[in-house]
């Protein structure tokens, strides 16, 4: 199946054209073979953007999230591959109404007109993993149901199949194969693909998120209709508002562009450092405006969790980075094991320097994040510094961050609009106040451990005396055996010396 799923990969790129955008000038010569062997490429009319639109759709989910995330990346993309794989985000061909109301029927087991007061069968969204509707419930509720496209379990299965394969392959091959972890981080992005494919998880996603920013000026998600989710549907309040991308229609509104962009900034910090719980796919198309201004957020398939150790050395890295104190950048690095115990702080801290040093102070328009990126690589490579798949899902969701702040306000200062924030989670977690919320938040757990104390430190030397009592037993019973052993000994030698004199 990995074979002929790679087949059809390879057959597919070529009919798209792919080989000419990947390769450009450079032209391989078994593209001239397939050129002689496949003649149904013979012409290819459309613009090369839109080829590899139209083939990454072909190809399936896993490529058209590639997309989506590419199209955050405009500083990193042409402009025609940009606004193309743009369409990616909410325009993905839907699959046809007919097996959506089937799907809603075998779930519900009954049709769908005694479910729903209304349902619009035309879909309002489709996207890689599922497609939306709007519908009207039997209270008068406005809701969007949302459902999964049908036989798209086995597709993905292949396709992560093959990442493992290449994944194995590279790190057998690659010399830095083993750093990056390609197989633990191919690992962690097939397990929130399959949480992706079950709706009722995403309910829960989406629920916690809304808890989290309930009553909150930054950002709010849908309510969940719990009595109508299933695993291939999940129905939501259905949120008003305006595509983040439409920035020209925000502007008529009266919103404040630069100031969304800071606030997408702070709600990014807020889910990672307050709640280590973040929505982890923010492009564009998952991103909405209300009329007040405030982030709407759908689609919560992908979520991303931190342990507190992971938020305490990301907090430090980051803030030691605002502060430009590269030297306490390499200490964290190594102190987490991240770089090698042997690293040299003082090397480590040079290289950081020069890398980071030249996009300070500058606003987003003027940094190009593709040559920093590449210099990082060959710094982490350099180091020998490990690639940690539990922060995958989190480099990829700062990636489009800074790809929709970069298109709603190229003038944005990430740094400065971060660094205060980063200090006030700081000084909640080290300093006196964070003292005090850490007291106030182990003070139910003292309050039920502290009169079982007596009783806990008597029960552990009782089990300690019995522990000793125990050894001591089995070390005179392992005295016994070896004596009884000699003893035996002792008794057929003279019994041997016995019968020889006998006979003698």
């Amino acid at each position: 199946m990995r074979f002929f799923r790679l087949l059809r990969i390879i057959l597919i790129a070529y009919r798209f054209g792919l080989d000419e955008i990947l390769f450009d000038q450079i032209r391989l010569r078994i593209f001239k073979v397939f050129s002689l062997l496949l003649p149904f490429r013979s012409q290819l009319k459309q613009p090369r953007a839109v080829r590899l639109r139209l083939a990454l759709e072909a190809l399936g989910p896993i490529f058209i999230k590639f997309g989506q995330m590419l199209s955050t990346r405009r500083d990193l993309l042409a402009l025609d591959f940009a606004e193309e794989l743009a369409l990616l985000q909410d325009r993905v061909p839907p699959f046809p109404s007919e097996q959506a109301i089937s799907i809603l029927e075998t779930v519900y087991g009954k049709p769908v007109h005694e479910v729903f007061l209304e349902f619009d069968i035309t879909p309002t969204a489709s996207a890689s993993v599922a497609q939306v509707h709007f519908a009207v419930l039997q209270d008068g509720t406005q809701a969007a149901v949302k459902i999964l496209r049908p036989t798209i379990a086995p597709v993905i299965a292949h396709d992560v199949a093959l990442m493992e394969t290449g994944a194995w392959l590279l790190e057998s091959i690659w010399p830095d194969g083993k750093r990056l972890k390609l197989r633990e981080v191919v690992a962690e992005f097939a397990r929130h693909l399959d949480d992706e494919l079950d709706l009722i998880r995403e309910a829960g996603n989406c629920s916690q998120l809304r808890r989290n920013f309930m009553n909150s000026p930054l950002l709010k998600a849908p309510e969940v209709y719990w009595d109508y989710c299933h695993t291939e549907v999940m129905v939501m309040e259905r949120m008003i508002g305006t595509p983040i991308s439409h920035v020209a229609t925000l502007r008529t509104k009266g919103i404040d562009i630069p100031q969304l962009a800071r606030m997408g900034v702070e709600i990014f910090f807020t889910q990672v450092f307050r709640d280590g719980y973040f929505h982890a796919d923010m492009h564009p198309g998952n991103i909405f405006v209300d009329d007040d201004g405030r982030y709407i957020a759908i689609d919560f398939g992908i979520m991303g969790t931190l342990s507190d150790q992971d938020k305490n050395y990301l907090a430090q890295n980051f803030l030691a980075f605002f502060r430009r104190d590269y030297r306490r950048v390499a200490q964290t690095h190594i102190e987490a094991g991240w770089a090698p115990r042997n690293t040299r702080a003082d090397d480590f801290e040079t290289a950081i320097r020069a890398v980071c040093e030249p996009i300070f102070d500058r606003p987003l328009k003027e940094i190009y994040f593709g040559r920093v990126l590449l210099r990082l690589f060959q710094v982490s490579r350099q180091f020998n510094v490990e690639i940690q798949p539990q922060l995958v899902l989190l480099q990829k969701t700062l990636l489009n961050i800074e790809g929709l702040g970069r298109d709603l306000d190229p003038d944005l200062d990430l740094w400065k609009t971060a660094k205060p924030f980063l200090e006030n989670w700081m000084s909640e977690q080290i300093g006196l106040r964070g003292l005090i919320t850490h007291l106030q938040k182990e003070a139910t757990n003292w309050a039920v451990m502290l009169p079982q104390f007596p009783r806990l430190m008597h029960y552990n030397l009782e089990q300690e005396r019995t522990r000793n009592m125990e050894d001591r037993l089995a070390e005179l019973v392992a005295q016994q055996k070896r004596q009884n052993r000699i003893l035996t000994l002792v008794v057929v030698l003279l019994t041997g010396l016995l019968l020889v004199r006998i006979y003698l």
